[in-house]
């Protein structure tokens, strides 16, 4: 019935939905790079883990242990978890393009029994390069050696380049011409520092898949966004309409400075889209359980898991969902004033009672509640909101309706 009451403007033009499309979950990596976040415990990080496995999410990055033993530590007991548990989440780890970083996760491997895919990453602009004193003879040496060694330890390797959104295309092609070479399965484009655009990322993307073909190469292609623009979800979306089959993405958006492109609403944006099928269920409890593991309060007004997403005082909204809800069609409810189902991840539409809200407002209010909703009630809730300058608390509302 929904079809036929929403024209779509969406659909004109829409892309075609890609092969497929694969989840790279960086909130146990890149997300506790972030320099507010909290560094979660080992129970917490298995809690996350577990939850990103429930979402149907393809791989995540577990740490780098190249940082020291205790992330070896924390890597061993995830890839333990994994075993374990039975998850189907594939795992990953990041490390820098040398030998001594991922020398651990091959370790770690070794004594796991659970494949871990290596990324890989070295910054590869000419911005990076001339700040750090690198010359490409230097980057594509330590490319060659790295993925060499990776691959001869029996690892899968992703490699990364840093910065590739403001990289020049010659670097590039060398880089993953000689990565390709030495036998990475994957080439990962970052936007590490959140430049890129839509097109700017359908450019880079398609540049990346020419260079794939030329070598004949059976390579996947990754995309990593970050949201200093606050482009990233729209970027993933370009990459993967360009050709990637993977995009890399952090609960909440947590990660380097303002963060990395957030998984709920990429993954929401996704199922909605028809790139995915998914059971969107677990997305409040994953959400939930980072934002208080990492210690990262969800703003109320963030989109779909925010307190007040689904969540509306004003009087013309209230009334048009309230009119869906006496047709009896939740449906209809859940799509009048949102183009997001409350019902896909598990929430439903409230109306509030405040400065704001009509009589309809306290009506549903009442009656959804079960309490009889006569005039004397309805008038003196009503009074009470308009001389509020905020939406009535539970035990505000109930003060006048048992005064």
């Amino acid at each position: 019935m929904l079809d036929s009451l929403i024209y779509d403007w969406n659909k004109i033009g829409a892309p075609a939905i890609p092969k497929r499309v694969m989840l790279d979950d960086e909130t146990l990596r890149d997300g506790l790079q972030s320099p507010s976040v909290k560094t979660p415990t080992i129970g917490d990080k298995i809690k996350i883990l577990h939850l990103i496995d429930q979402l149907g999410i393809d791989t995540a990055d577990i740490g780098l242990p190249g940082a020291g033993p205790h992330v070896v530590a924390d890597v061993e007991r995830l890839a333990r978890e994994i075993v374990g548990s039975r998850l189907k989440v594939r795992a990953n780890c990041a490390a820098r393009t040398t030998v001594s970083d991922i020398r651990p996760i091959a370790e770690i491997t070794q004594r796991t029994g659970l494949p871990i895919e290596v990324g890989a990453f070295i910054g590869s602009s000419p911005i990076r390069q001339y700040t750090e004193g690198w010359t490409i003879d230097w980057l594509l040496k330590s490319t060659e050696e790295a993925v060499s060694f990776a691959v001869k330890e029996g690892l899968e390797v992703m490699y990364v380049t840093e910065d590739t959104t403001r990289a020049d295309p010659e670097t590039l092609r060398r880089l993953y011409v000689c990565a390709i070479r030495s036998g990475a399965r994957r080439i990962c484009l970052a936007d590490t520092v959140g430049h890129a655009t839509p097109w700017g990322a359908t450019a880079v993307v398609k540049f990346a898949a020419q260079v794939i073909k030329d070598e004949g190469a059976d390579v996947g292609i990754d995309w990593h966004g970050h949201r200093d623009r606050d482009l990233a979800v729209i970027n993933s979306i370009a990459a993967l309409e360009a050709g990637a089959s993977r995009v890399h993405a952090a609960a909440l958006g947590i990660g380097e400075r303002v963060g990395n492109t957030p998984m709920d609403l990429l993954l929401v944006n996704l199922v909605v889209m028809g790139f995915l099928e998914r059971d969107l269920t677990p997305l409040m409890p994953y959400c939930d359980a980072v934002s208080e593991a990492c210690g990262v309060p969800i703003p109320d007004n963030y989109p779909v898991v925010g307190r007040d997403a689904f969540r509306t005082a004003t009087g013309v909204h209230a009334a048009a969902v309230v009119k869906a809800w006496r047709k009896g069609d939740i449906e209809l409810m859940d799509a009048v004033y949102s183009s997001i189902p409350a019902s896909i991840v598990g929430r439903h539409q409230e109306i509030e009672v405040g400065p704001m809200s009509g009589k309809s407002n306290v009506l549903f209010w009442l009656e959804s509640r079960g309490i009889p909703a006569s005039d004397p009630v309805v008038d003196r809730v009503f009074a009470k909101a308009k001389a509020s300058t905020t939406v009535l608390t539970e035990a505000e509302i109930l003060a006048e309706v048992y005064r």
